[in-house]
C-alpha cells in the first residue's frame, strides 16, 4: 500500500512551521536585544562572582531564569513604549508591526505567569524574587513611574536587585545570601540608584515625545556634571570597599573618571550611545569587584 505521507506532504507542513517557529524567536530576540550589555551579561557576572557554588549545570539553570524574566520585563515595558520606540528603536517588535498591542499585553501576562512557575522550581524565595519584579514591572509601567526621574531609578533598582538576587539564589542553590553577597547586592543598588539615568542621555528626543521627566531632560547640564562627578566618587568608594590593590584602584577610578568626561564633554545623541557602552564597561566592573572577596584576584 502506497503511504499518504509523501516528502512533498511534509515539506509543506514543516516549512511554514519553521518559518513560524524561528519568526517568534527573533521577536523574542528582539524584545531583549537592547538589555544583553545592561542586564543580561553584568547580572549573570554577578551571579557568578558572588555565588559560593559554580557548576555548568546551576549557570544553565541562572541563565535561563535572567533571559526569561528579562523576556517579561521587556515585554512589560515595551507594551508602553511603542510611540517613543518609533524614534529610539524602530526595530523592535511593536514599532516594526511583528506583533499588535494586544498580542502583547496577552504575552506579558502569560509570561508572568510562567516565571512564577519557573521560579517556583528552585524554591520560595525564588518565587518570592520573581513575584517583587513582576510588582516592579506594574508600578514602572502600568502606574506610570517610569516617567518620573526620581521614581524611575528606585524601579530600576528594584529591577537590578531582583534580578540579581533571583540569579544568585539559582545559582548558589541556597535559601539566602553571606555576607559578601548581601554587600555585594547593596553596593550594586547603590550604584544603579546613582547612575542608572546614563541610558536616557542618548533616548533624550524620545523621552522627550512621550512626556517622560528624565534627569537627562529635567536638568541638561546638571546631569552631564553629575556624571562627571559621581562615577569616579562611586569608584573610588567601591575600590576602599572591596580592598583593591593600588593598581587596580587606579585602573577602576581613571575608568569611571573617562566615562564621566565624555558625558560631560561629548553630548550628541551618537556620542551618547558610544559613551552608555563605555558606562556599561565601566558597570561590568562593578559586578566584577566583589571577585576580591571571593579569591583575592585584585589586590595589586
Amino acid at each position: 500500500m502506497t503511504s499518504l505521507i509523501t516528502p512533498t506532504l511534509i515539506s509543506s507542513f514543516t516549512t511554514p512551521t519553521l518559518r513560524t517557529t524561528l519568526h517568534h524567536f527573533e521577536t523574542a530576540w528582539l524584545f531583549t536585544r537592547s538589555d544583553y550589555k545592561t542586564i543580561a551579561f553584568p547580572v549573570i557576572i554577578f551571579a557568578t562572582v558572588v555565588s559560593p557554588r559554580r557548576n555548568p549545570a546551576a549557570l544553565s539553570c541562572a541563565l535561563c531564569w535572567i533571559w526569561f524574566h528579562l523576556l517579561q520585563a521587556n515585554v512589560s515595558n515595551q507594551t508602553y513604549s511603542a510611540h517613543e520606540d518609533v524614534v529610539n528603536k524602530p526595530w523592535r517588535p511593536l514599532p516594526s508591526g511583528r506583533i499588535t498591542v494586544k498580542d502583547c499585553r496577552a504575552l506579558r501576562w502569560g509570561l508572568m505567569v510562567f516565571c512564577l512557575g519557573l521560579s517556583l522550581l528552585f524554591g520560595v524565595n525564588v518565587l518570592v524574587t520573581s513575584a517583587l519584579l513582576t510588582v516592579v514591572e506594574i508600578v514602572h509601567d502600568d502606574f506610570g513611574l517610569s516617567g518620573h526621574p526620581i521614581f524611575k531609578n528606585l524601579c530600576n533598582v528594584g529591577g537590578y536587585a531582583t534580578f540579581e538576587l533571583g540569579a544568585t539564589l539559582v545559582l548558589s542553590g541556597e535559601s539566602s545570601l553571606d555576607r559578601t553577597s548581601l554587600t555585594a547586592l547593596v553596593c550594586s543598588a547603590l550604584v544603579i540608584f546613582m547612575t542608572i539615568h546614563a541610558q536616557d542621555f542618548a533616548d533624550a528626543e524620545g523621552d522627550r515625545m512621550s512626556g517622560r521627566r528624565t534627569l537627562p531632560i529635567v536638568a541638561p547640564e546638571g546631569s552631564r556634571i553629575y556624571m562627571l562627578c559621581v562615577l569616579p566618587l562611586l569608584s573610588l568608594g567601591l575600590a576602599y570597599i572591596w580592598s583593591l590593590g593600588s593598581i587596580c584602584s587606579a585602573l577602576f577610578v581613571t575608568a569611571g573618571l573617562g566615562v564621566g568626561l565624555r558625558y560631560y564633554l561629548f553630548r550628541d545623541e551618537a556620542c551618547d550611545e558610544a559613551t552608555y557602552r563605555l558606562y556599561n564597561m565601566w558597570l561590568l566592573g562593578v559586578h566584577i569587584l566583589p571577585s576580591n572577596a571571593r579569591f583575592r584576584v585584585l589586590t595589586w
